[in-house]
């Protein structure tokens, strides 16, 4: 129609709608008070982004003598079960700490909370405990509470996962 001016903006991807729908401390708030506590918050996560390298480096240190000790205890150079077992929860720990580390960057890069990837580590630290249960200590309720939970997480993340591919689907 004649004098209306068409709206020529590209339509927005998936992504772009997340930035616009959720924003974490943004910098540029109109509010100088909140502009100030915002930078302050960040400069707190820079800060727990740096211990979180100083534990990934500690618990990479940790990995290394609880293997060596393993192996130098008698009988030499040979694991049991229990041993292989700590090792794979101290190794999972670490890789846990590096999935934390990759939230706070996320955290800090861009505007989104990184649900999935909060929901992947939260499996990965269940997994973690199941993998270094020792059942024979364990109460029923306390392994049907780590079932459920892990359970919880798994479905949670196929559900975050699938709507991720239907929003791909529909861009």
């Amino acid at each position: 129609m004649a004098g209306q001016e068409e709206d020529v903006t590209p339509p927005q991807s998936s992504t772009e709608r997340r930035y616009e729908l959720h924003q974490e401390l943004p910098v540029d708030f109109p509010d100088p008070l909140f502009r100030g506590l915002h930078r302050i918050i960040r400069f707190a996560i820079r800060v727990l982004a740096v211990l979180m390298v100083a534990v990934i480096l500690w618990g990479v240190g940790d990995v290394i003598y609880i293997i060596y000790d393993r192996l130098v205890t008698p009988p030499l150079l040979l694991l049991d079960i229990n041993d292989i077992f700590y090792t794979f929860g101290a190794f999972m720990a670490v890789l846990i700490a590096v999935e934390i580390f990759i939230n706070i960057r996320l955290y800090l890069g861009t505007n989104v909370f990184p649900v999935q990837l909060v929901v992947a580590t939260a499996l990965m630290a269940i997994a973690r405990k199941v993998i270094v249960l020792d059942f024979e200590t364990l109460t029923p309720m306390y392994i049907f509470g780590i079932a459920a939970t892990t359970l919880s997480l798994g479905v949670t993340y196929w559900l975050l996962r699938q709507g991720d591919q239907n929003r791909q689907w529909n861009d």
